[in-house]
Parts: C-alpha cells; structure tokens; sequence
C-alpha cells in the first residue's frame, strides 16, 4: 500500500479506544481516522445541551514542518437537542463544520501536562501542545462538539421568550400580564416634566 494513501478506520463502537499515533504516522507516512461518538450530556457539561449528542468525524493526520509538529485536519457532524437561550424549550440542532489543528510538543518549561501554554500571536491559536504522542479521537471529536455549540442557541429567530412576570412561553401563548413596561432610566426626566408642567399653571 502506498505510504501516502493509508488509511485506518476506527471502529463505530463508542467504547472503543480509537487514537491517533504520531508514531505510526512518522513510520507509515498520512493516516485517516474515522470514528462516531454518543457523548451523555453531563460529559459535555453545558448547559445549552439537554439530551446525549451524536458526533460524526473523519480527520487525516500527517506531519508538520516544525520538528515534531503534526497537523490534524477534517470534519464533523453534531446533532443533538439544545435548550433555546429565550423559552428555554429544548429543540433539534444539528451542525457540520471542518476543523484544523496543529499539535506541537509541550515546551519544557511550561511545567504540568494539564498547565496552560500562553499563546504568543494569532498564528498559534489552532494549536494544542502535547507531551503524550498520541490523540484519543474522541477526545477530538469533543472539542469539536464544545467548538459547534452557540453561545446563545434559539429554536428561532423570531421566538419571542419567556413573559418576565408569569414565565409563560410568548411564542406559544398568551399572558394577561402587563405589555408595557417602564424603563427606570427616564424616571428623571419625567420628574423634571412634571415640574415645568407645574410651573406653568402657576
């Protein structure tokens, strides 16, 4: 088999312990990865996530120019059910997204495996520093999901949210609660309005 067309397909069980090898890439040359992942919600530990995802991933690893320095690249697919940012309601999203990384040994200085590394330029910001020599595809695939998740998920554009005063859905029903509501920052100005008013019937 050619060195350059190697392939290794994972297995899909979710148990499985599907890694990358950089040393199998510097002795077979670019390696392919393939893996699907069921991931519990708590695992994610975010709270936009409100069932267990699904993540699809394919990511070819092969050598870097830097000594030691291997560049991952691929993509994903992320289904899973999120929790609207407005009503709260959990709905279906789904996202495909591609992704590169570059994994560089950890500086000797920088102390603990698990301490941060401080990036100097906008140049280093897809890199991941390692002192292990090998990449659990999950492990991967999670970053991906944290990576596809919005800061502020809606189940539409146009959801209306929660009523501030009864907590009932506004985009399903209607409240008797009170539409309008004062904006504090005026009061003074509507203090100096009444005064003038009074002035004048002086």
């Amino acid at each position: 088999m050619d060195r350059h067309t190697a392939r290794r397909v994972l297995s899909r069980n979710p148990m499985s312990e599907a890694v990358i090898v950089f040393d199998e890439i510097d002795k077979h040359g670019p390696q392919t990865y393939r893996g699907t992942f069921e991931v519990p919600a708590d695992e994610i530990a975010r709270e936009e996530v409100s069932s267990p995802a699904s993540i699809e991933i394919e990511a070819r690893a092969d050598k870097g120019q830097l000594p030691g320095e291997y560049i991952i690249e691929g993509s994903s697919k992320f289904s899973a059910d999120l929790n609207c940012s407005r009503c709260v309601d959990p709905y279906p999203f789904a996202n495909a997204s591609t992704f590169h990384v570059r994994f560089r040994p950890r500086p000797e200085s920088s102390g603990e495996e698990n301490e941060e590394v401080e990036i100097s330029n906008e140049e280093e910001l897809d890199v991941e520093f390692y002192s292990e020599r090998t990449v659990p595809l999950r492990d991967l695939a999670l970053e991906q999901i944290q990576l596809s998740i919005p800061m502020k998920p809606l189940c539409d554009d146009a959801c209306l949210g929660l009523c501030p005063q009864c907590g009932a859905n506004r985009s399903r029903e209607e409240c008797s609660c009170a539409t309008e509501f004062r904006d504090e920052r005026w009061g003074a100005l509507a203090g100096i309005r009444a005064e003038l008013a009074k002035k004048k019937d002086v």
